[in-house]
């Protein structure tokens, strides 16, 4: 997730809190959350990912996602790194279904001129060019919006 975590203008690398409790409590992922995972190719290893779509959007892929525009599976999300094309994501592996979501990331500790939420400016202007590749789709019109649906539901 950098340049969201460990910036290179920082001589520290971040220490930052995941809230495990708002997950299991069944509160909702919403677009924008910065979540940790299970990676969906190699199980073992946990990856950290912002979220772009939820279900019931379409989201215009990136390379090398086959498709153009999919849209996003009940009970799956989107998830991108910050660093488009240098990064292992849903472009690689389509949507995530929400069972292999560890935690939210709640704050940053560490570095303390870092302090605080990872809401900061240079991360909205991120964050927007996300969701400028996203549209949420009437749940009257998901059949035939023409939208490729994913296979993994």
């Amino acid at each position: 997730m950098q340049p969201t975590f460990n910036p290179d203008t920082s001589a520290w690398n971040d220490v930052i809190i995941f809230d495990r409790f708002s997950v299991n409590s069944g509160k909702p992922i919403l677009r924008g959350d910065i979540v940790s995972l299970r990676d969906p190719i190699r199980y073992k290893r946990t990856i950290v990912k912002r979220v772009v779509a939820v279900s019931g959007d379409v989201v215009k892929t990136l390379p090398p996602y086959l498709q153009p525009e999919v849209l996003i599976p009940e009970g799956h999300i989107w998830v991108e790194g910050d660093e488009p094309f240098h990064s292992l994501d849903s472009n690689s592996f389509g949507p995530i279904p929400l069972a292999l979501v560890d935690a939210k990331l709640r704050y940053i500790v560490w570095p303390l001129h870092r302090l605080g939420s990872s809401r900061r400016p240079e991360t909205i202007a991120r964050e927007r060019q996300q969701q400028s590749r996203v549209t949420k789709v009437p749940s009257t019109s998901c059949h035939n919006s023409g939208v490729t649906q994913s296979s993994d539901s």
